[in-house]
């Protein structure tokens, strides 16, 4: 991917989201001669908080609209955005008493833009800032500015511009404290093919202001300076993203990992995140109120904020899936999508104010952001209001005849209508639109403000494997309520569990997570939940297992401790890389030698790499199950414990097995690179069927 100027959550239902009025962690105590870290912290709103800045209630003033040979400004009296004519580039953010938020020291057409990367099929990505050549208003009076800034294509432009016409637009309302920006980018049935690898907003803030950075409660720190990352200062790693800071201009991060995709963030989690400038107190924060527009469904990751300082809105990415989320549009394939809107959000305390509030203020604005959409003001045809949406409701109940002898409630299940297609196709879906929402406890479901279209719903449930989809289309009609009734998912089951590992929930993240190696700490995550996103931890496992791999005893070993998070390869001292086999050991007291086992292996992501499974022979040629070379996720350098889903159902002859002590084979022989291997989700080993697994059940 070039890299230029390119630094280097409808969708989910807003009752579904959680979002804590406590701050849940503090800033290192390292860090804190910066500013006063108060003891403890009020639950009262930004309203009743006599430090805050109440922006969106102080200034009367109506939205003005200045249109200059060069530059655009739109100047609500709270905040005033100034874009390049007709290049539709951000190059300032008036707000408070900071004459720019944006960083200064660059170049205008490198603060705040619209950027993608496509390609002509068989070619190298080209990465591009968009644009625009034309410039229209779209809305002009006191309430509303809504500004357009075109590029049109055609075939003079052919390999080299990508071909769509684009169309970026930014909206200014009365009394709001920031701006929203979305795009509509259309390709013509006539036009070249191409791909469509990411597209995104990129803003690039002020470094020598924003110097903390927030994503999560629990994910939140001051933040080493993009110089930090320079050379006499940053030692680069195994891969450009990581830097080891080894003369940091602030000496209290020497001896860190800096990587922005330790801040990668799920899509059904990625909604607000920014940055917080201590003088004076200002927060600028990213926030994203739909997933709709987003690729690969709720569990797809993105990324958020990193050091630049730098604040994302990312609409589509291959991170953490590879080729199968990388869009190829046919030379006679028409597609048009609207991307966003989204918005952006300034925020500030005044006198003695924390300004460690204004993280809970940008979460306060991100909830009235979730419950607004779909926006009312949007003046483009493209993005329909919520009465030309529909709806649909209804209740997923799980059948598993092991389990209990009655229907199970689909307890948290994650439910979305998506494009037609296969089962568990969605999360490979990268053109159109999703809509998610989470079950409740009795596995009801409403997913609301449909566009209309042709859908298929589809379905997953934690503590179950596989996926759920309803055969019938769904045609979604303005206005329409459609009411599904009660679903029933049987998820794959041949027979009784002999044996499990791990938790059937699409995440390796149970699983042995070791700590980093000291030289490469992010100190965030030293004792945090998400213990796996430090780096290097793929170099572990052999530190661990320097003598033979990975053994597994059933019902002696406990997989929160011995089954490690990833089977990556194994370095060998003249720097080259070998596979390694993991080996599962149970005992059967009778073997049933005329039935079927069944091996269920789930599996959280997989990076060119292949399963090979063996019974009671390491030896034998060929496995008995091999899955061919799978997965493009790159997880394990990115530190995301889960990327694309995999499941595979493998018979087991029980001619194979013994009474006694039995292993099960486990081998990723592909080993070019420390980052090839499989992180598991789940395995279950099942007794050939009973007699009476078929029995017959009503539905509650």
């Amino acid at each position: 991917m070039a890299q230029s100027q390119k630094d280097g959550n409808n969708a989910f239902s807003p009752v579904q989201e959680t979002h804590s009025k406590h701050l849940l962690i503090n800033p290192p105590t390292h860090f804190s001669r910066h500013i006063r870290i108060p003891k403890q912290k009020s639950t009262a709103s930004w309203s009743q908080n006599p430090g805050f800045c109440c922006a969106q209630s102080m200034s009367p003033l109506g939205v003005q609209l200045y249109i200059q040979d060069r530059h655009v400004v739109m100047d609500n009296g709270i905040l005033q955005v100034t874009l390049s004519n007709p290049g539709g580039i951000v190059t300032g953010i008036r707000y408070s008493a900071i004459d720019n938020l944006l960083e200064v020291l660059n170049d205008e057409t490198n603060r705040g833009y619209w950027d993608l990367v496509w390609s002509v099929p068989g070619s190298a990505g080209i990465f591009d800032v968009i644009k625009g050549t034309t410039f229209r208003v779209i809305v002009q009076n006191e309430e509303q500015v809504e500004i357009s800034f075109t590029r049109m294509w055609d075939p003079s432009l052919e390999g080299k511009l990508v071909p769509l016409n684009i169309d970026k637009r930014f909206i200014m309302l009365r009394g709001s404290s920031g701006f929203y920006s979305y795009a509509i980018y259309e390709h013509l049935k006539e036009w070249p093919a191409f791909t469509l690898a990411e597209t995104r907003i990129a803003f690039k803030l002020r470094k020598d202001k924003f110097h903390y950075m927030a994503m999560a409660d629990n994910r939140q720190r001051f933040m080493p300076l993009p110089d930090d990352r320079l050379p006499g200062r940053g030692q680069p790693l195994a891969y450009p993203e990581a830097v080891l800071l080894v003369n940091p201009v602030e000496p209290e991060f020497k001896g860190e990992v800096d990587d922005k995709y330790q801040y990668s963030c799920d899509n059904k989690d990625n909604r607000v995140h920014g940055w917080v400038c201590l003088e004076p107190p200002v927060g600028f924060w990213q926030i994203t109120p739909s997933d709709e527009f987003r690729t690969g469904g709720p569990v797809k990751q993105n990324l958020t904020s990193h050091v630049g300082p730098t604040t994302l809105a990312m609409f589509h990415s291959a991170h953490y899936a590879g080729e199968p989320l990388v869009p190829k549009f046919g030379a006679d394939e028409p597609w048009k999508k609207v991307f966003g809107p989204v918005f952006i959000y300034v925020n500030s305390v005044f006198g003695d104010g924390d300004p460690f509030w204004l993280w809970e203020d940008a979460k306060e604005q991100m909830t009235i952001e979730v419950q607004s959409w779909p926006y009312s003001f949007p003046a483009s045809e493209d993005f329909p209001s919520s009465d030309q949406r529909g709806n649909v409701s209804g209740r997923l109940l799980v059948q598993d005849g092991y389990i209990s002898d009655d229907y199970i409630l689909a307890s948290c299940a994650y439910v979305g209508l998506a494009p037609p297609g296969d089962v568990g196709s969605w999360q490979r879906e990268c053109k159109d639109y999703q809509f998610w929402t989470q079950a409740d406890l009795g596995g009801y479901f409403c997913i609301n403000d449909i566009r209309p279209g042709d859908y298929n719903l589809y379905a997953w449930v934690p503590g179950f494997i596989g996926d759920y989809k309803l055969d019938a289309v769904i045609t979604i009609t303005p206005g329409c309520d459609v009411f599904v009734g009660d679903l029933l998912y049987e998820p794959p089951r041949d027979g009784p569990t002999l044996w499990e590992i791990g938790i059937p929930d699409r995440s390796a993240a149970e699983f042995y997570t070791p700590d980093p190696n000291p030289t490469y700490v992010n100190k965030l995550f030293v004792g945090h939940p998400d213990r796996f996103r430090q780096y290097g931890l793929w170099e572990r496992y052999a530190e661990l297992y320097p003598d033979g791999d990975l053994v597994y005893t059933i019902g002696v070993s406990d997989y929160t401790k011995d089954w490690f998070f990833a089977q990556v390869t194994r370095k060998k001292d003249n720097n080259t890389y070998q596979g390694t086999t993991w080996q599962i050991k149970f005992t059967l007291d009778t073997v049933d030698q005329i039935g079927t086992y069944k091996l269920r292996v789930a599996i959280a992501s997989a990076t060119l790499s292949e399963l090979q499974v063996r019974v009671n022979d390491p030896k034998a040629n060929p496995p008995h199950f091999t899955s061919g070379l799978i997965g493009r996720d790159n997880t394990i350098a990115r530190h995301g414990i889960h990327g694309l889903y995999w499941l595979y159902s493998v018979n087991v002859l029980g001619n194979l097995l013994v009474e006694g002590e039995n292993t099960i084979f486990l081998t990723q022989p592909r080993s070019t690179s420390p980052f090839q291997g499989i992180l598991y989700d789940y395995i279950r080993l099942e007794a050939p069927p009973s007699p009476d697994s078929n029995s017959n059940k009503k539905l509650a």
